[in-house]
């Protein structure tokens, strides 16, 4: 069995967290469930290459470095490319399809997009929607989310609906957290540290 140097693999997984911490920064916010498959083999891609070069000793953190870099070019390169040419953003991050229309789901599409009946009325339950009948429009997203717009029979009544006065919204202010004074958020709401 090799001897393990705790020294280098500790600044590895720094380093290694570091980096990878950064690069999720600057590639966007995108949870875990919205991510599309391009994204996801980007970030398994990234995984692979952090967990290589924290075990092999031959490869050094610079190799890491530019691995990284040059796999988050790439991956920059083809999210432009994306956001430039329809075809490509087709065909790497995939159209939106309606799989559910005027309560009919359509088992073509289902199959396409390897979903069963099954799947989809799990689905639908999960979003308090216990018959398909109920659903106007079921849209299969492209990062596998289905997005319902219910028929209007089946839809919650909101204020203009009920003929109901409308009140005013305001975003809620935290103005203590942790027991500290946000001052931003009191001067945002016209208060000053002299108001008490």
């Amino acid at each position: 069995m090799e001897e393990v140097n705790i020294g280098l693999l500790t600044i590895k997984v720094i380093v290694g967290f570091a980096t990878l911490f950064f690069i999720i920064i600057i590639t966007g916010r995108t949870s875990i469930y919205q991510l599309t498959p391009f994204h996801l083999v980007f970030v398994l891609v990234l995984g692979d290459l952090l967990g290589n070069t924290i075990y092999e000793d031959k490869v050094g953190i610079f190799h890491f470095l530019y691995a990284i870099g040059l796999w988050t070019f790439l991956m920059f390169g083809i999210e432009f490319m994306t956001l430039k040419n329809k075809s490509t953003r087709s065909l790497l991050l995939g159209n939106p399809n309606i799989i559910i229309r005027d309560g009919v789901m359509d088992r073509k599409l289902l199959t396409k997009n390897k979903l069963d009946v099954n799947q989809v009325l799990s689905i639908l339950r999960q979003n308090n929607v216990f018959s398909v009948r109920e659903v106007k429009y079921g849209i299969l997203e492209a990062n596998g989310q289905i997005s319902l717009l219910l028929k209007s029979k089946y839809q919650k009544p909101d204020k203009q609906d009920l003929n109901l006065p409308e009140s005013p919204v305001d975003l809620p202010t935290s103005l203590i957290i942790d027991g500290e004074i946000l001052w931003d958020n009191l001067h945002e709401l016209g208060f000053d540290q002299q108001w008490r």
